[in-house]
């Protein structure tokens, strides 16, 4: 694969895979770092406790090898 930086997949994580529905399962970003960003996955908010707290179980955004330059792109965009 081509700029294989953009790429990392862990068929050994005994969470893999950790979502359906997608054949090539970008595991760079595990830990989302988008979570306490605004983002352009399917997430939404629970209550409990009377705190929110985000659900990203059927988010796949960050996962998927060709959102790489987006993710950057929105973690440029919040540091500067």
């Amino acid at each position: 694969m081509n700029d294989s930086y953009r790429y990392f997949e862990n068929r050994a994580c005994q969470y893999y895979p950790c979502h359906k529905g997608i054949e090539e399962l970008n595991c760079l970003f595990c830990y989302c770092p988008l979570y306490t960003l605004k983002c352009p996955g399917n997430y939404h908010y629970l209550e409990k406790d009377g705190k929110k707290i985000k659900v990203c179980t059927d988010c796949t955004f960050p996962h998927q090898p060709e959102n790489y330059d987006k993710v950057m792109q929105i973690l440029k965009h919040q540091m500067f």
